[in-house]
């Protein structure tokens, strides 16, 4: 038993090992706190924004707003009080997010600590915006040094600042951004964006197969290039 234990010392743990510990730690801690909240996850959330662009919820002047949440400087609490607490301040925060909504507003968990809130209704985007900033200004949540937690918030209105689901959610995710590498503890609008032309950076064969994905889908090729770009970025973690 020695001898087999001394040769297993010998093999250190591979990168695909480490890897796939942190797969499992993140699926345990995924389930304990989607346990407790019973939030519908992130795959609902852009089912359920997609029923909305196919639906005739423009028309008929519905006001459809999505907020994306962000815990601030959520990475050292596991590190330094562990991964209970961890999950303790994530589910004492998804608690109080759906505290602080109104009715017709639905809450996701979206992974991590992050969590969306889809509005429909009658709200104009101020009043949203006037919503979230009290719903982070009343945040009382402290790590058990009584250091008091603090999120950020980015917003983005459907038809007005986006009409494709992916669109919508890249706006409020970049409004998010925005404001977290502005110091957090805010809530941002989406805004409008401008595009760099098309540079040589692309090849003749990618733009014409560009152009032809663009008129298939009705939809122009800048939206189709923001789309892949934030694909990549997602893939990186970046």
């Amino acid at each position: 038993m020695s001898a087999r234990k001394t040769t297993e010392h010998k093999h250190p743990i591979t990168v695909e090992d480490h890897k796939e510990l942190n797969r499992i730690h993140a699926a345990r801690k995924t389930t304990a706190v989607s346990d407790a909240l019973q939030f519908p996850d992130g795959d609902q959330f852009e089912a359920d924004l997609n029923e909305i662009f196919s639906s005739d919820a423009e028309s008929s002047g519905e006001i459809i707003a999505i907020a994306l949440t962000d815990s601030d400087k959520f990475d050292h609490i596991n590190r330094d009080f562990g991964v209970e607490e961890g999950d303790r301040i994530l589910i004492a925060t998804g608690k109080y997010i759906e505290s602080c909504l109104p009715e017709g507003a639905k809450i996701y968990r979206i992974g991590g600590d992050e969590f969306a809130i889809l509005f429909r209704g009658s709200m104009e985007r101020e009043e949203i915006f006037l919503l979230l900033n009290d719903m982070k200004n009343n945040y009382d949540v402290k790590t058990p040094d009584g250091v008091p937690q603090t999120i950020t918030v980015g917003l983005a209105t459907a038809f007005e600042d986006a009409s494709r689901t992916p669109e919508l959610i890249r706006k409020a995710d970049s409004a998010l951004f925005r404001a977290k590498i502005a110091g957090g503890n805010r809530v941002a609008l989406a805004r409008e964006e401008k595009m760099v032309p098309k540079t040589s950076h692309y090849t003749q064969d990618q733009l014409q197969r560009l152009s032809r994905a663009a008129k298939q889908e009705g939809i122009g090729e800048a939206i189709l290039l923001r789309e892949a770009l934030d694909m990549l970025l997602k893939k990186y973690d970046v």
